[in-house]
């Protein structure tokens, strides 16, 4: 449902309020009971999304979370192996040389 904001000309108090689409505007004000309420202009009509992740960490299911966390797991895994192995040469070392030609 669309989140619409109202403020009431008579006493000043401004809220916001779910309603559907189809709903008319509310008229009466919550705090003064007066009918000087009106719908100001702004995101009503549109679904808003507050907060961050709404779809990665709420809707994703316990399977899906699983094998993320495995393939994480996994890649810092290997990360640290690499980085814990000694450092060696890449280069071979020469052989002696004998003297005969």
């Amino acid at each position: 449902m669309p989140t619409y904001d109202y403020e009431c000309d008579a006493c000043g108090h401004a809220w916001e309020m779910f309603q559907r689409i189809v709903e008319d505007p509310i008229k009466k004000c919550p705090e003064c009971k007066k009918k000087k309420a009106r719908r100001l202009f702004g995101t009503g009509s549109a679904v808003m999304f507050k907060g961050s992740g709404f779809y990665e960490t709420d809707y994703r299911s316990e399977s899906y979370k699983k094998g993320a966390k495995a393939a994480k797991d996994a890649k810092s895994e290997s990360k640290s192996d690499s980085k814990s192995g000694s450092k060696s040469d890449s280069k071979p070392k020469p052989k002696p040389d004998s003297g005969t030609k």
